[in-house]
């Protein structure tokens, strides 16, 4: 699975009360130490003071990762398998969209900058529960876009960009007697256009405005 998909970002057809997720991050199974078992949350990009506290560059929607004490997962670079370690304190940066945290164990400048670049991880067993119309951006990615009225498939999503609405950026059918780059079209994800998302199906079945599909690139 590509890593740009395992980010903890969520896509919304409508504003939902999300319910917190576990700080406590849960141990995957010790038969898979893979990447797919783990979904990214951040990454340290600086110490922050003399202290041991460091920045992190933040790849959640949910502020709890860095703002609620227990246990993430660290990722040094180059290494395949996170490690355990805790989360002490954490707070928001306003106006840098950084966070800073203080990690148990690293209580000088000198062992934060060894952490630079280091990743942080939650289980992917450990994602919260959304609220109604809102998805976990990992789910949506590879689901197949149908044109309601017709049925026929339109293309599949490779990426939800986040705006005022989301847009779902989807990769169009290329024709097999075609030899150009396939096409995407940003679909807004809104009920109005996007009715019916159906995710055990893999399905997503959307009522385009006049005009929308001609303005593929």
């Amino acid at each position: 699975m590509n890593q740009e998909q395992t980010k903890e970002k969520k896509g919304r057809r409508k504003a939902g009360k999300k319910q917190k997720p576990n700080p406590q991050s849960p141990v995957p199974s010790p038969q898979s130490p893979n990447l797919d078992d783990w979904i990214e949350i951040g990454k340290i990009v600086a110490p922050q003071g003399l202290g041991g506290e460091l920045r992190v560059y933040p790849e959640t929607d949910f502020p709890e990762r860095f703002q609620e004490s227990g246990t993430r997962w660290l990722l040094h670079p180059g290494e395949i398998e996170p490690q355990p370690i805790e989360l002490l304190t954490g707070r928001y940066i306003e106006g840098k969209n950084l966070y800073v945290i203080q990690l148990a164990g690293v209580e000088s400048r000198n062992e934060a900058e060894e952490l630079r670049d280091c990743r942080l991880f939650v289980s992917a067993s450990d994602r919260p529960q959304l609220g109604e119309d809102e998805y976990h951006v990992i789910d949506l990615i590879g689901v197949e876009v149908f044109l309601q009225a017709s049925g026929e498939l339109l293309g599949t999503v490779v990426n939800v960009i986040p705006a005022g609405n989301d847009l779902l950026e989807v990769q169009l059918q290329k024709s097999p007697t075609s030899e150009e780059k396939p096409k995407t079209l940003l679909i807004p994800f809104v009920k109005a256009i996007a009715p019916v998302v159906d995710l055990p199906a893999r399905r997503i079945e959307i009522t385009p405005p006049v005009g929308l599909l001609e303005l593929a690139t």
